[in-house]
């Protein structure tokens, strides 16, 4: 009984020891991302990420970022990650509805969202609840890490007078949007990034939407398809950070905090940085292209509208989680249009 007081004392140490050594441990974890090495705003999303963590953990988690020149699998990050083969990925959630068709509606959805709206209806009406929702049924933890901002409808090699001129055209576009184009009479195809200028060159394609001026300049598309059609299928594309459900879990709380705030705060900054860099690229591109700026008829948007309805009734009952996830898009979309367009696009028009 004597030496309980040393007893005790000892043990203490001991498990203040044990947690400072936990509190203490570092972690060094890779990401693999879909986006070819220097892509702007896209791998700068991933890397800005990766330098945030670190920077905010002290050095004690260390992310090394690869591009699909390494890990050779571009659209394969799901099952990477999933795997435990990557620790992490950084890629658009809707290239992986064969894996789970809920996944397709977080990145965005034709008619859809804008960012403004996507943002809230993420952080403040569910969408990160039901995101997580979904993803932990294959392992993965998922955050929004990256908004494109309004997608562009594309780079077409002909102009588009009528839905008639759409029939049998191949393009690039991925998502649900690519199966809204099928049903109008195109044929969808999936083609990863790096891949994109060679396809529409060699007449793989004959059409390809990317991003925005920024991204596409930078391909070069300008150079084969001079007309550049408005969007409608992309209006606020989220991009995602995916990390292996056990390996974030096993983390200190600390640390899982610091990933949920280095993953919110990409989200914003690749917001701002995507206009920012669109704004420039489309001066220049302007200015030494002859660019023919154009935008989908009436018979072509209404085939589209059409098509997307019936897609999205069949995708609902299909899967209950689409359904939710749908459900929950379209009723606070319901909501935030009304205000939407007596804010923003009654005041661009007065502009």
């Amino acid at each position: 009984m004597k030496h309980l007081p040393f007893i005790l004392v000892f043990s203490l140490l001991l498990f203040l020891s044990v947690i400072q050594a936990s509190s203490a441990q570092s972690y060094k974890w890779r990401l693999a991302m879909s986006w070819p090495e220097g892509t702007p705003m896209l791998h700068n999303a991933a890397a800005r990420f990766a330098g945030n963590v670190e920077k905010m953990s002290g050095g004690r988690m260390q992310i090394i970022v690869d591009a699909p020149g390494r890990h050779k699998a571009p659209l394969g990050i799901f099952d990477m990650v999933r795997s435990g083969a990557y620790e992490m990925g950084h890629t658009a959630s809707y290239y992986y509805k064969g894996k789970d068709p809920a996944t397709t509606f977080f990145t965005t959805t034709p008619f859809g969202m804008n960012p403004t709206e996507m943002n809230a209806w993420y952080y403040y009406g569910g969408g990160l609840e039901l995101l997580n929702k979904v993803y932990a049924r294959h392992n993965i933890v998922a955050f929004p890490a990256g908004n494109t901002h309004i997608q562009m409808g594309g780079w077409f090699r002909k102009e588009i007078n009528s839905l008639e001129d759409l029939k049998g055209l191949k393009m690039r576009i991925p998502g649900h949007a690519g199966e809204v184009v099928g049903k109008a009479g195109m044929k969808p195809v999936s083609i990863p990034p790096g891949e994109l200028y060679t396809s529409l060159e060699r007449g793989t394609i004959d059409a390809v939407e990317w991003v925005g001026p920024a991204n596409d300049v930078k391909m070069g598309f300008q150079k084969i398809a001079p007309y550049y059609y408005t969007g409608w299928h992309e209006p606020g594309a989220e991009l995602h950070v995916f990390i292996n459900k056990k390996e974030f879990d096993a983390l200190p709380e600390d640390l899982k905090a610091i990933i949920t705030i280095a993953a919110k705060e990409v989200s914003f900054d690749m917001l701002s940085e995507s206009f920012y860099r669109n704004v420039i690229a489309w001066k220049k591109m302007r200015e030494k292209s002859d660019i023919k700026i154009r935008s989908f008829p009436k018979d072509v948007l209404d085939a589209f509208r059409k098509a997307n309805k019936e897609l999205l009734i069949q995708a609902a009952g299909k899967s209950l989680l689409a359904k939710e996830v749908i459900q929950s898009q379209q009723i606070f979309l319901n909501k935030a249009k009304h205000w939407s367009q007596i804010t923003d696009a009654d005041y661009l028009q007065l502009r």
